[in-house]
Formats: C-alpha cells, structure tokens, sequence
C-alpha cells in the first residue's frame, strides 16, 4: 500500500490543475488517470488564455510535467474500486480525495453522427462555433434548448437550420424567425460524410438537407460510480440534461473529505473553468489540512 496526503482521480484541466496546486504546498500527492479525457475527439481546446487552439493531449502533457515538477506522482491506471478510508484500486491510500474523473457524452442514436462527434458534431457554441462560422450549420432540435442553441450559432453564421423534432413555444419560434433561422419540422433519421467530411442529414421524410456542422446537445453522465461505496452517487444536475456529484461552492461533497472538481460536478464548465474549479478545491483541502495539523500539536 503507497500512502499520499491527497490522491486526485482523474488527470484532465481539473485535476492536474489541483494536483499542481498542492504538489506546490509539498503535499504527497497521486494522480490516477487512464488518459481518456471528455474532449479528446476535439481538435482543441478553446477559451484557455495562452492555450487557445491546442490539443487536449498536449495540454494534458505540459499539464503533467508542470504537476511532476512538484513532486506529484501518477498512476496510469483506470479507477476500478474506491473504498472507505479511501483505498483506491486497493493499492493506494490517502485521507483526502479530489474527484476530477470529468463526464461521458451520451449522443442521441442517429447513424453515422457518433462518427463526426468533435470534428464536425459539435455541441459547444464557445467550444467549437468560431471554427464554423459562416458555414451551414444544423440544429438538431431534440431538447428543450434548441432555440437559444441556435440563437448562439446565429451570431455565427447566416445559414442556420433548426430540424425540429420537440415542441417548441410560440415566443421560441418567434425570435427564431426574427433572426432568419430556418426550422425544418422533421427529425434527423441519418448523418451523412463523404471524403472524411459532414456533407448532409437525412430526415424522416427520406429527404436530404445538406449542412456543413450540426450542432447536437449530448447528454452528460458523471463517470463517478466507482463512488458509490463510498456514499457518493450522481445526481441529476439542475439542466436536466445531466447527472453531477453536486458539491459546495468550494468544491466540497457531502463526504468529509471528498472534493470534487471539473464535469464531474459541473457539467457545463468548459476546460479553463474546470482548471479554476481543480485550483479553488486544492485550496480549500489544503486549507483544512493545515487546520487539522495544527490543532493536532494541541
């Protein structure tokens, strides 16, 4: 058994950013990462001062060695058990744990468009809409949502197409019209590419729209089960479109000594909020962990 002050799971922008944080306050810390990020179809990652347009790898990397430079270890391993105490994989043990194990997209089941997911099936207008500007984009109209959704891509892009498949409010289809935002009331039964390429949708009706981008809302499932023996399940996240481990406004569960940070607990948090979220939880358990060492000496 290796022990650790802290053990963090998970080694995307949240952990490494935590890890990074107390490897910098001489805390023994672990990483366990098995090196799947959420956003490893994307081309890169944007919105990140510095780093816009760089891969989700490479951040990862220079993330790594940055977190390493600081004496935080990693453990290249999937997370399998997590038991109280905590024991993680029965081979590591800390009193304190950072949960930034992020989230899996759940994508409707349309043939052909998991194929094109985080090249051109996108879902993020911040993430990914400026590398479709002026192009035409479709709104694949499954969720309550969809007006705003296209409302953003239409900041972008004159060609916008809604292809509606939920009702949507009179007021909703109103401002849709207003901004010249095409609504095609049949659901999207086919994603079709060609040469590597989104070329166009097949509808309901066996007719073809040709797009260059659809713009889809997955749904985001926390990758926390592994949590449970430990008391912690996911929650469905206010959105609805989501589960979470809901946390305090400093990252802390309802387990003493469990914090958690990035998609897992905030699904919506792009990438350079994840890093803040991974800073901001590593603080405040560092902050306990002094307390506690204090008063030990008591």
């Amino acid at each position: 058994m290796k022990n650790f002050d802290v053990i963090v799971l998970g080694g995307g922008a949240a952990g490494l950013s935590a890890a990074t944080a107390l490897g910098r306050f001489r805390r023994r810390v672990l990483v366990l990462d098995n090196a799947h990020p959420r956003n490893a179809p994307a081309s890169g990652v944007h919105n990140f001062l510095t780093r816009d347009g760089i891969g989700p790898h490479e951040l990862q990397g220079i993330g790594r060695e940055q977190a390493a430079a600081y004496g935080v270890e990693f453990a290249d391993e999937t997370i399998d058990s997590v038991v109280p105490g905590f024991t993680v994989n029965g081979r590591y043990s800390a009193p304190r744990l950072i949960i930034a194990t992020g989230g899996t997209d759940v994508l409707p089941d349309i043939p052909g468009l998991a194929e094109r997911w985080g090249r051109d099936v996108i879902h993020c207008p911040y993430c990914h809409g400026w590398e479709v500007r002026d192009r035409a984009i479709g709104i694949l109209g499954t969720h309550e949502r969809v007006g705003h959704i296209a409302l953003l891509f239409r900041q972008l892009s004159a060609d916008v197409t809604v292809f509606l498949d939920v009702d949507l409010p009179v007021e909703e289809r109103a401002l849709l019209a207003a901004r010249g935002i095409r609504v095609i009331e049949q659901a999207v039964v086919a994603v079709n590419a060609v040469d590597d390429a989104l070329q166009s949708v097949t509808l309901a009706d066996g007719s073809t729209h040709a797009i260059d981008a659809l713009a889809v809302a997955s749904r985001v499932v926390a990758r926390a089960d592994f949590l449970a023996p430990i008391g912690l399940l996911p929650a469905e996240h206010p959105s609805g479109a989501a589960t979470h481990i809901p946390v305090d406004a400093m990252g802390l569960t309802s387990m003493p000594g469990v914090w958690a940070a990035g998609n897992v607990s905030d699904p919506m948090a792009q990438v350079v909020t994840s890093a803040a979220q991974g800073l901001m939880a590593a603080a405040a358990l560092n902050g306990e962990l002094v307390m506690a060492e204090a008063r030990a000496l008591l």
